[in-house]
């Protein structure tokens, strides 16, 4: 991040990530995975989910202890060895090997840290209530 001088009289924009928590509802409803939402009232103390423009829930924020780190992880490239050697009896002499017995190789890579959590549940009829008064 740049610094800032005193001199500067705009504001930098500074993102900020959030985890959307939705463990609470995953075994109450079924959510289609790449189903559309609109996330709205992210500057208020309770933000709205609407999944499919069918299901509504509310989010309450959860400060973190410390920093969260979000990760994206994909499959490495599988390690691959080339057999060489002097001996005659080498029959894989020049060829590329893999070991059946490893395990694949992940790769992990820090995308994000965060300091907020966004917990949801289903919206009742009381929030609705509330909402309207």
């Amino acid at each position: 991040m740049a610094a800032i001088s005193p001199s500067d009289n705009h504001m930098e924009d500074e993102e900020e990530y959030l985890l959307l928590d939705l463990d609470g509802v995953s075994g109450q409803v079924d959510i289609p995975p790449n189903a559309p939402y609109v996330l709205s009232g992210l500057d208020t103390l309770n933000p709205v989910l609407v999944i499919n423009n069918k299901l509504k829930l509310i989010g309450e924020y959860e400060e973190t202890i410390g920093t969260c780190f979000v990760f994206s992880e994909r499959e490495a490239a599988p390690v691959v060895h080339e057999e060489m050697g002097p001996s005659e009896a080498n029959l894989f002499s020049g060829k590329f090997i893999m070991d059946p017995k490893q395990a694949p190789d992940k790769e992990v890579k820090p995308i994000a840290r965060l300091q907020k959590i966004l917990r949801f549940r289903l919206l009742s009829e009381t929030d609705n209530k509330d909402a309207s008064a």
